[in-house]
């Protein structure tokens, strides 16, 4: 069954629309991102499933029911909020316990469920602090426990991780996925982080100018991206200029200099027809060697390092191949190539993907 279900939602403020028409299907349980820059619509999205923003036209459904009309208190929702949104003068039982007394669950029921939600973000014994003896990523957790506390029917969360430092946000991605996955509800998640997105979706929803690019799991829209916008908003990709010569079942055939002819397989070129084409080649794929040390099988031209961009266990080089600069982050097993050496830049075939002359 699906839980939340948008059926061609507009949003226009005046003379500008934010989302363009827009269909989406989000399954009971799923854990749904969606993805994009600012200003992309993703948070006006969220904003009209929650009810804190009018569809300007389509139709918004959550369990089977219409929500057009419904006012954000009446529906079953829980909402995790950028800045968190605690009340700093009531401790942290008195914050999470707020949605349970305004929903008329029993007086004596609610130390209980304050308890268990305590216990579910892995904070018991901290009821009776305030928010502000809190750390960053407790508050947030408090957050958390806050808006699952009512057992909501969707769980809506805006850029809830953006305010921490890098390392606590990666811990906490972790730990919102497992609270997510243990009480099973339905998710919707905005995040202008293509990482939380990756590791944490069941299926990202990737946006551009009020549009949906794409929809797929990471490992799809990732490795077989269906535009030239998704292509280079999720990771680092080299985009070459290429030409279909002909396809079968198995594979697309690009000439693609000055690569030469590379067979992308069928799955990662849907949509390409002999013609102008695009082959799209993620920088971690493109392997450097010393001159003419490249694995067999492999698609091969020759190349200059211009830049070395050290990071610890990887390093992202800027190479020179022919007239135009590529990236390629590889793995670092001694010392990296230094800027100014002679270098063979390969891939192999099966981690390219494709796009049309309209991709």
């Amino acid at each position: 069954m699906s839980s939340v279900v948008l059926t061609d939602v507009v949003k226009r403020f005046n003379d500008f629309t934010a989302v363009h028409p827009t269909s989406l299907e989000i399954p009971e349980g799923e854990f749904v991102t969606l993805l994009g820059p600012s200003g992309c619509g993703k948070t006006t999205t969220l904003r009209m499933i929650a009810g804190l923003l009018d569809p300007s036209g389509g139709e918004i459904s959550i369990g089977g029911k219409r929500m057009n009309e419904v006012p954000i208190h009446k529906r079953n929702l829980g909402i995790v909020f950028q800045n968190y949104a605690l009340f700093p003068h009531r401790t942290v039982a008195q914050n999470i316990a707020f949605g349970l007394r305004h929903r008329g669950f029993a007086k004596s029921e609610i130390p209980g469920r304050v308890a268990d939600a305590l216990e579910l973000v892995q904070l018991p014994g901290v009821g009776d602090r305030y928010p502000k003896a809190l750390s960053g990523g407790q508050q947030q957790r408090i957050a958390l426990a806050r808006a699952v506390v009512t057992e909501p029917e969707v769980l809506l969360l805006d850029e809830p991780l953006s305010a921490l430092d890098a390392n606590l946000r990666e811990d906490m991605r972790v730990e919102l996925k497992r609270i997510q996955e243990r009480i099973g509800v339905t998710t919707v998640f905005v995040t202008h982080d293509q990482s939380e997105a990756l590791a944490m979706s069941d299926r990202i929803v990737v946006m551009s100018a009020g549009r949906v690019e794409q929809v797929g799991a990471p490992e799809e829209v990732y490795n077989a991206p269906r535009t030239a916008f998704v292509a280079d908003f999720l990771g680092a990709s080299n985009i070459l200029d290429a030409a279909c010569t002909g396809r079968d079942a198995a594979a697309a055939l690009l000439d693609a200099p000055p690569f030469g002819h590379v067979p992308v397989p069928a799955a990662r070129a849907e949509g390409v027809a002999p013609g102008p084409a695009r082959l799209v080649l993620r920088a971690e794929k493109l392997l450097l060697t010393a001159p003419g040390a490249a694995p067999p099988g492999m698609a091969t031209a020759e190349a200059v390092v211009e830049t070395v961009d050290y990071q610890g266990q990887t390093v992202r080089y800027f190479i020179r191949v022919g007239d135009r600069q590529f990236q390629a982050i590889n793995m670092i097993d001694e010392r990296p190539f230094p800027e100014g050496a002679a270098v063979t830049a390969a891939f192999r075939p099966q981690d390219c993907a494709a796009l049309g002359a309209e991709g």
